[in-house]
């Protein structure tokens, strides 16, 4: 039986406690008026009406030691790193460090750096124990490597990652290369993730060719049932804009120029990037800040045809011409 005591409304909770709400009780059993919250300092459920104590001794669930900042929390944390999908693995083996060192800094001695030496060798060879474990490392090692050369964020490695596995376990690895499979999971990550990436970028990278990467990609796609949505051009406008150097003012007029030509149905069947290094080239000539057909398409990575084409049919939208 829960036995309720009362404290005074003076000491009902320390001013460096800080309250939570309770969540097996949201309103005081005896006022019906306060509400319940839960002191983290104490363990105490607390109505902060009347300053009833509804419940006691909770259990704490964090670690007995404290930290102030984050080196002391690093330093005295006894967990290792958290998992990961981009390790064949998921990190969870031991990890031998090439130091030969032991825990105080000092220097191992010959036997035992001798000793350390065979040690890293069986745990590189128990790590994969069979040739699926290989395939599997090496094709996540070329994702890392490949989104490593194009600037990607761990959670997009991640996705890349689980979107391997996927295939792996479905069995779509059959017949096509790995390198292939490797990148094509990085690029349709990239597509889920909204990061402008292109297929030539990508290709840049790779070891494979387009044209395999492309295949490879949309048979993946239709595969695994992944929902990917058409690249909005304006996802590249900021990156190419950096690249040239442009205004603010240039690139909101771009941005303005895609809206009103995506309107019209102008992007329909074309590329986004020469899409979006287009409305740039027109934009920096409303601005005055005139840039070249040849600068632009180096930077987008499409020819200065593509440039023109899209260019005449967005000023016709725009209705300058």
């Amino acid at each position: 039986m829960t036995e309720f005591t009362q404290r005074s409304p003076s000491s009902r909770m320390d001013s460096n406690e800080r309250p939570e709400r309770s969540s097996s009780v949201d309103t005081c059993p005896e006022c019906a008026s306060g509400t319940v919250v839960k002191s983290t300092s104490t363990g105490e459920s607390v109505c902060t009406d009347c300053g009833l104590v509804v419940k006691e001794h909770s259990i704490d669930r964090g670690p007995e030691w404290r930290a102030f900042n984050q080196n002391e929390r690093d330093s005295k944390s006894r967990v290792g790193a958290p998992t990961t999908q981009t390790m064949h693995d998921k990190g969870l083996t031991t990890t031998i460090d090439w130091k030969n060192k032991d825990a105080y800094g000092r220097s191992l001695s010959a036997q035992k750096r001798e000793q350390m030496s065979r040690l890293r060798t069986w745990q590189e060879r128990i790590r994969t124990k069979d040739a699926g474990e290989r395939n599997l490392q090496f094709a996540l090692s070329e994702t890392d490597r490949m989104a490593s050369a194009l600037g990607v964020p761990r959670s997009v490695r991640e996705v890349a990652s689980v979107i391997y596995r996927r295939a792996l376990n479905e069995d779509l690895i059959r017949g096509r290369s790995i390198e292939g499979v490797a990148t094509s999971a990085l690029y349709a990550a990239c597509r889920q993730e909204n990061l402008p990436r292109s297929l030539d970028e990508i290709t840049e990278v790779s070891r494979v060719g387009k044209k395999e990467i492309g295949r490879t990609y949309r048979y993946i796609a239709q595969e695994l049932g992944l929902e990917l949505h058409p690249v909005d051009p304006k996802q590249y406008v900021p990156r190419f804009a950096s690249e040239l150097e442009v205004s603010e003012e240039v690139q909101h007029k771009a941005k303005e120029i895609i809206d009103t030509s995506t309107e019209a149905g102008l992007l329909s069947g074309k590329s986004p990037t020469g899409f979006a290094a287009a409305a740039l080239y027109a934009a920096s000539l409303l601005c005055n800040e005139k840039q070249t057909q040849k600068e632009v398409a180096q930077v987008a990575q499409v020819t200065e045809v593509t440039i023109r084409n899209r260019y005449q049919e967005q000023i016709e939208a725009m209705g300058l011409r």
